[in-house]
């Protein structure tokens, strides 16, 4: 009988101190494997491997997959080349495509070797589509019905070679060729009569993903239609195996991830910041920053363009921190948006004028509210001349730093870079400079 989920660590290290690694697995065996695989790394490094080696076969695989690649090679490392060899035949084909796609080239080249012939086939295939497409993604395990078979022939079919199915309550139709005709729901399998001929069920309406589509279309693809598994075909409809809801959940959270990174001038880490050591970190972060510091540098121009002319009106420097962070804000909001509309697919890049025609109206809203806030700052402070350049600015500065938050994301969308890089810390280093420009201007024009 199995015991309750409620084994310690100490108790784990107690069990692996006796030798009992048997036990152990038993302790472990009503676990998640998620939380197998944290329990894992938690343990001191020598536990670990013997904990890990503890699991049934199969189960080791399954934890294995929930592992970060760079402890996945650490596994591998402390493997003999038997355990490895079974440790990759039990793996998932997209799990195995997807570790061998992360590890050195080295270790991976040595992983290969260890393949079966069927699985050296596979994950060559696998491996032969571009990098972040669904073809690298993709699994080929999933149950595959001929549309002339019965219900009863297609159940019979389904008891025998289901097992190693990934998913089992989507079905997929195929002709003779390979070529899918349409997909068929397990309920509405069960509920038919047994004679029903499966091609009487079909509506010949489906929607299918392409092995070279990249990962970011099939994430759009399962939110929009709500599916949790979408066929892969070739150019001419044959089917090449299915994408799972799992798997792009791994794809949203990773490009996330990234957009978030991007977002705040940091080039992606590509692994946990946990494992990530301080060199690595200095590297993915110093490059934004030197070139931040030349943005900067125009902002430092300008304002010792205009020094003599601060010296004569002091007051004008009081406003300067209010006026910038005001148009680095502002730019900071509207490229925000624009990226998140641009990824989601809520905005087209040829509807980019539309964009621009709302943020225009958008920006006079924002830029009188803000501009009337600070007429009454300038008036507080140092008078009705003040005041008026103050508001006047306020606004300029307002509109064009939303124009360039809209602006930025598109161009580099057409640039074909990603749109991520239109990030606070360069919007707000931009409009420094911008809205420095534009505050003199004014206070020249006024003042004289």
């Amino acid at each position: 009988m199995v015991e309750e989920n409620t084994v310690t660590e100490t108790e784990v290290a107690e069990l692996i101190e006796k030798g009992q690694l048997k036990a152990l697995s038993e302790r472990l065996c009503n676990w998640a494997d998620p939380e197998v695989a944290d329990l894992i790394l938690s343990l001191d490094k020598p536990h670990q491997i013997l904990v890990y080696r503890a699991l049934p076969r199969q189960r080791a695989a399954d934890v294995f997959s929930h592992f970060e690649p760079e402890y996945q090679d650490e596994i591998l490392d402390a493997l003999t080349d038997s355990d490895t060899r079974h440790l990759l035949a039990n793996l998932s084909p997209d799990d195995r495509t997807a570790m061998l796609e992360e590890l050195p080239a080295t270790v991976t080249r040595r992983l290969m070797q260890l393949l079966s012939p069927e699985d050296l086939t596979e994950s060559r295939q696998l491996l032969g589509y571009p990098e972040n497409s669904v073809g690298r993604m993709m699994t080929p395990d999933y149950i595959r019905l001929r549309a002339e078979w019965t219900c009863e022939h297609a159940l019979a079919h389904i008891r025998k070679f289901g097992r190693d199915s990934e998913i089992l309550n989507i079905l997929y139709v195929t002709d003779g060729n390979g070529k899918l005709i349409d997909i068929v729901r397990m309920r509405r399998l069960i509920m038919a009569p047994p004679e029903r001929v499966i091609r009487d069920m079909l509506n010949f309406n489906f929607v299918s993903l392409s092995a070279f589509d990249d990962q970011e279309v099939a994430v759009e693809m399962i939110q929009r239609y709500d599916v949790n598994a979408l066929p892969v075909v070739d150019s001419e409809g044959v089917l090449l195996g299915i994408v799972t809801v799992d798997d792009i959940f791994d794809v949203a959270e990773e490009e996330a991830t990234e957009d978030i990174q991007k977002g705040a001038a940091v080039a992606p880490l590509d692994m946990n910041y946990t494992a990530a050591a301080p060199s690595f970190l200095f590297r993915k972060r110093i490059g934004w920053l030197v070139i931040l510091i030349f943005v900067n540098l125009l902002s430092a121009g300008i304002i010792a363009k205009y020094q003599d002319y601060l010296v004569n009106y002091i007051v004008l420097a009081f406003f300067m921190p209010l006026l910038i962070a005001s148009g680095g804000n502002t730019g900071a909001q509207s490229a925000t948006l624009m990226v998140r509309a641009i990824a989601t697919g809520d905005l087209k890049l040829e509807k980019w004028y539309r964009a621009v025609a709302k943020e225009i109206l958008v920006g006079l809203m924002l830029g009188g509210v803000m501009g009337v806030l600070s007429w009454l700052l300038g008036i507080y402070r140092s008078g009705v001349e003040i005041a008026m350049i103050v508001s006047i600015s306020m606004v300029a500065i307002v509109m064009v730093a939303n124009l360039i938050g809209v602006l930025l994301p598109f161009t580099l969308t057409k640039l074909k870079l990603d749109p991520a890089v239109a990030s606070s810390p360069l919007i707000t280093s931009m409009m420094d400079a911008v809205g420095l420009t534009i505050y003199f201007t004014v206070a020249v024009s006024i003042l004289g």
